[in-house]
């Protein structure tokens, strides 16, 4: 009696739908990834074994290193909105295109005064500016508790949320200076606020 013979198929897959797939979230990962912003002065930050991701929106961080102050808020709509207050405040008149250029900078380490000066600087002539820090004093005069006030209000504004707080400072910074930032946020009743930490190894 003859063997039945079973036909052979080919073991080839079509990788073409898969391909796509790939490259669709290759795509997807790139453009909506967040480039790391390089701090504008240098700092050691202290280490800790907590892991928590920094939220992207409705939040707020202000980087202390050198004596200085550097603020930064996320959100071009609300940058744009921060400014526009602090223009109020501060009786001073910025161009659409130097709000529209502001709500570009990833942070800000300046006097208000500075502001228009620094915004008609070329991108990399404002890289190699030295970073003098945003003013924070126990007067009224003090800039940085505007600036946060100020965006806080905006973010209200635009989001209706509460604007997240987080301090991010050099390991070696004098406590007097620190002392004055979280002074100047308990001013405006903000008490609740983050500290940013590098992470380290847990000791076993």
């Amino acid at each position: 009696m003859a063997r039945a013979k079973v036909s052979r198929k080919s073991t080839s897959i079509d990788m073409t739908a898969m391909c796509d797939v790939a490259f669709l979230l290759l795509t997807f990962f790139i453009l909506s990834a967040k480039p790391k912003v390089q701090d504008p002065i240098h700092a050691d930050i202290p280490a800790s074994t907590t892991i928590q991701a920094l939220p992207e929106v409705d939040f707020s961080s202000l980087l202390v290193a050198e004596g200085k102050v550097v603020f930064s808020v996320e959100g071009g709509d609300v940058r744009m909105e921060t400014l526009k207050g602090m223009a109020d405040q501060y009786k001073i008149s910025f161009t659409p295109d130097e709000i529209k250029q502001f709500a570009s900078l990833d942070n800000y380490g300046f006097s208000i005064q500075f502001l228009k000066q620094y915004l008609a600087m070329t991108p990399a002539d404002r890289a190699k500016y030295p970073v003098t820090g945003v003013p924070v004093d126990t007067t009224d005069n003090n800039e940085l508790f505007w600036w946060v006030k100020n965006a806080r209000k905006a973010d209200k504004l635009v989001h209706n949320k509460e604007l997240r707080i987080a301090i991010k400072g050099d390991a070696k910074e004098e406590y007097p200076t620190i002392a004055k930032i979280i002074k100047t946020l308990q001013k405006q009743k903000v008490n609740k606020f983050g500290l940013i930490t590098s992470l380290k190894t847990a000791t076993k």
